[in-house]
């Protein structure tokens, strides 16, 4: 008889820092392996709600756009058809994001690199035309306020999109913790968490940007998410 999985309680933002701390720090996990395990059951879902059309995926500067490149690899391997309209050039990525996006690169996905003054809006908003499906992968669960710049022109393009769209970790815009939507917020028909749901997921506000959410596991023991936990509340008392 297949066992009930354990339900893993949802997490703040700072105990979803730790969970990533512990599990380099005192685990040794690699952090370039928790990327790859996070971005391949992404991309799995994604297969599995992708009507066969193309996928173009925001990746943003941080480790979530590195989130985005491995799943953009990965759905490459399944023949999905995926774009990547990328915040930044790999050379101002975390080094695990920059790695997985030089490997995206050399795999041949087509990636537009964007920034504010220099977007060609017209071109944007034929890509965004032509998607079936949207992936934000701009910013994570530790951004905090409004997305601003060529952040609020892609969630507010994604927005207008008659696309299916998907949120990786959180939606952009969305506060981890209070669930307040920022302005813009990404409005995602799916989204994927990683690990655990996040607390702010419970705000009334928040439903309306979240869609279905699918939570993913990344390989992390669970003795890793009990120990960032319980580091979170003595940090409180």
């Amino acid at each position: 008889m297949k066992r009930p999985m354990m339900k893993t309680p949802p997490l703040t933002r700072d105990q979803v820092r730790r969970v990533d701390q512990i599990a380099m720090d005192q685990w040794g996990m690699l952090g370039i392996v928790v990327m790859e395990n996070a971005g391949r059951g992404a991309a799995e879902i994604i297969a599995s709600i992708s009507r066969g059309g193309q996928v173009l995926i925001l990746c943003g500067k941080g480790n979530n756009g590195g989130d985005g490149y491995v799943m953009a690899r990965h759905l490459q391997i399944a023949g999905i058809d995926c774009q990547i309209v990328a915040v930044g050039n790999a050379n101002q990525l975390p080094s695990d994001a920059r790695t997985n996006a030089e490997i995206a690169a050399a795999a041949g996905i087509p990636i537009e690199v964007v920034d504010q003054e220099t977007a060609d809006l017209a071109s944007l908003r034929g890509r965004f035309d032509r998607a079936d499906l949207i992936v934000d992968a701009l910013l994570g669960t530790g951004a905090q306020g409004d997305p601003r710049g060529i952040y609020a022109t892609l969630v507010n393009a994604a927005n207008a999109s008659d696309a299916t769209t998907i949120a990786l970790d959180i939606p952009t815009g969305l506060d981890c913790d209070s669930g307040k939507p920022g302005s813009p917020t990404f409005r995602a028909d799916h989204t994927i968490t990683f690990v655990a749901a996040k607390v702010g997921f419970s705000a009334a506000q928040a439903a309306d940007y979240l869609g279905t959410v699918h939570e993913v596991g990344i390989g992390v023991p669970r003795q890793v998410i009990a120990q960032a936990i319980a580091a979170d509340d003595s940090a409180q008392k």
